[in-house]
């Protein structure tokens, strides 16, 4: 891995060791990645951190964060929504967050063809999904948690559900690799992705101020072609601000590094890497000089806010580098062609 990479077309220039160092050092002895030091870990950022790590070359701390995970599991396969130094803070039981495993794990794979490695987070996954699917309603959506009362929330996200849909592709990936056939786990994935893309209306925890609600049906691969194309330029301006990145929020001067860099990982999910490169130049230098990347900052002043340097964000922005330069054999895991072909 070089410590540095630039863009062919743009002088685009990130230091990915550096960028993952920001992740190992946040990383605790026993694998848990918070947002940062003293701060909340929350499973699916934890994965996407664990994720962000191997682009790195961090194999290693991957895996204990992997460990972590499998270790924290609860018997219904599910994690809690939010722990502190290993203790559980916020006992709900989010859907969309246990069922990320599945996309950590095979990225993990993609990276190293570790075959190994799958068979021993099989029944880490396999519990993970089957918690996620045991919430999905007769009309395809998934409902967004389990209450720590234990009462199911009947609302369903739309971002959540693209995020499983995505888990459930990769899942079934998982499933091919070691021989496996989960009947059960394609009807979910037909049964959402069929929400996702006809009935709108059943998504009823309303979002569409964020740009994660925009964009995410097309990262996780449920619209493709000229359907992703129309979803991406009906609402483009409403979300992007040009030469400086993507709102968090549709009627607020307030762009997020995560988010840029996930619209840049759909446009080149898409096909699209060369619009990818320039939206991601308009982010790659908004780091501090120990190579963490700022959550956001509001435009035009610049302040930069909140004040946080949280884990994720960083691998949110090693995950696109990878995908618009191919630095691993991972960058293909949200390629729209990569999985129209398995």
């Amino acid at each position: 891995m070089k410590p540095g990479i630039c863009g062919s077309e743009r002088n685009v220039v990130i230091d990915i060791e550096r960028t993952a160092a920001v992740i190992a050092r946040n990383q605790r002895e026993t694998g848990e990645i918070p947002w940062g030091a003293g701060e909340k870990t929350d499973p699916w950022d934890h994965v996407e951190a664990a994720m962000g790590l191997s682009i790195g070359g961090r194999f290693d701390a991957a895996q204990r964060a992997f460990e972590w995970s499998a270790g924290s599991q609860q018997s219904d396969g599910s994690w809690y929504s939010a722990y502190r130094n290993g203790t559980p803070v916020d006992r709900t039981r989010e859907t969309h967050m246990a069922a990320y495993i599945a996309v950590g794990v095979y990225h993990y794979y993609l990276s190293t063809e570790e075959l190994g490695f799958l068979r021993n987070l099989w029944p880490t996954v396999a519990a993970a999904v089957n918690f996620a699917i045991s919430l999905q309603s007769p009309s395809g959506e998934v409902f967004w948690a389990v209450s720590p009362e234990g009462e199911v929330d009947p609302m369903a996200l739309l971002t959540g559900c693209s995020s499983i849909y995505m888990s459930l592709k990769c899942a079934l990936a998982i499933a091919q690799c070691l021989g496996r056939s989960v009947p059960a786990w394609e009807r979910a994935m037909t049964g959402l992705e069929t929400a996702l893309q006809t009935r709108p209306h059943r998504f009823n925890m309303t979002k569409s101020r964020y740009a994660m609600d925009w964009f995410y049906p097309v990262l996780a691969g449920a619209f493709t072609g000229g359907a992703a194309q129309e979803r991406i330029e009906a609402h483009w301006r409403k979300f992007v601000i040009r030469e400086q990145g993507v709102r968090c929020v549709s009627d607020q001067p307030w762009v997020t590094v995560a988010e840029t860099s996930e619209l840049c990982m759909t446009l080149a999910a898409m096909g699209n890497p060369l619009l990818a490169e320039i939206v991601f130049g308009w982010i790659a230098d908004k780091a501090d000089a120990d190579g963490a990347y700022w959550c956001g900052f509001t435009c035009p002043d610049m302040t930069v806010w909140p004040e946080a340097r949280n884990t994720w964000t960083n691998a949110a922005v090693l995950m696109a580098a990878d995908a618009i330069y191919q630095l691993t054999p991972a960058s293909r895991l949200f390629s729209h062609r990569f999985w129209s072909g398995r």
